[in-house]
């Protein structure tokens, strides 16, 4: 329901689309992704391009991509006989329990933890009282567990054993059809990862001495590095932030800049700092019920926070 159905025709301009594919292709584009489009027609680069644009909007980490890089391309050389045969081991979600949850009685209790885009870790005792809940709702309801930030904690805060490679984004998309580049860019955050791809890296996550001496606490101390880069950068300019123990982000606090207090005001802000070439989350794309408040991504390179917190004029772009 509400995706199109998969055999109607493909637009007439394009045969290879579709039909679903044409409908997510020429859907009204969301809040954010008009920095996003600039962002991509113009990506910063230290050395290719210094002038492009910065992107402390997109929650990804690659902090440690020089720690992994050379251990997933050996075990992807390994395994590439095995992989080629792998079927994908987690299949795409039926559109159908996306409009399940729109039914009147309550069914469910998600709980995001680290919270995105606050960076809150809930306590073990607020986290039980949820569970009690629960199991006491007369329908007893089901508990969804988001921890996908779990493994970004960078205060010292006893979290969880888990693995988990938050904001490291892996696949491969080959296509000459810019329609399905569009449609794929849209999705291509939530789409399941390719089974190939994930033998490589069951593969490469077998080694937990590396992980637990290596990668887990490196990864730990450049994410609080870069946090504290990134916050201190923007205390220098009066601009304060949410307390925070995790996630690859910062909740700040920019009221002060707005003209009024309004989300157009927010906006405003929002399209000033993109024509300087600085894309950052406005808070009403996360449903923030007060207007001024943006969230900034550390974790995507120090380069990038460097450059954004020794800018030569920083107070005028707001």
């Amino acid at each position: 329901p509400g995706c199109g159905d998969p055999r109607s025709p493909s637009p007439e301009d394009d045969p290879a689309l579709s039909g679903r594919g044409a409908r997510i292709a020429g859907a009204a584009p969301g809040l954010l992704d008009e920095g996003f489009a600039l962002y991509l027609a113009d990506p910063f680069d230290r050395e290719r391009n210094p002038e492009g644009v910065l992107n402390l909007g997109t929650s990804e980490n690659t902090l440690c991509f020089d720690l992994i890089e050379e251990r997933v391309s050996a075990a992807a050389a390994a395994a590439a006989a095995a992989a080629a045969a792998a079927a994908c081991r987690f299949p795409p979600v039926s559109g159908y329990w996306f409009f399940f949850f729109q039914g009147i009685r309550v069914r469910a209790l998600i709980l995001i933890n680290p919270h995105n885009p606050l960076g809150d870790i809930y306590p073990a005792q607020l986290l039980k009282e949820c569970l009690d809940f629960a199991h006491r709702f007369e329908y007893e309801l089901h508990v969804i567990m988001d921890e996908i930030y779990m493994l970004s904690v960078y205060d010292d805060i006893t979290f969880t054993s888990d693995f988990g490679m938050c904001g490291i984004r892996v696949g491969v998309l080959h296509t000459t059809n810019h329609e399905i580049q569009k449609a794929v860019n849209q999705l291509a955050v939530f789409h399941s990862c390719p089974g190939p791809v994930q033998h490589v890296l069951s593969q490469f996550l077998k080694d937990r001495d590396w992980m637990d001496n290596v990668f887990f606490p490196t990864n730990k101390k450049r994410l609080k590095e870069a946090q504290k880069l990134l916050v201190d950068g923007l205390a220098d300019i009066g601009v304060p932030v949410l307390k925070s123990s995790g996630g690859l982000y910062v909740w700040a606090d920019f009221r002060k800049f707005l003209k009024s207090q309004t989300f157009e005001a927010e906006l405003k802000l929002w399209q000033k700092l993109l024509d300087k070439k600085l894309l950052i989350s406005p808070g009403k794309a996360f449903c923030c019920y007060e207007p001024g408040w943006f969230r900034l991504v550390f974790s995507n390179s120090v380069d990038k926070i460097y450059l954004c917190n020794h800018t030569e004029q920083p107070v005028p772009i707001f």
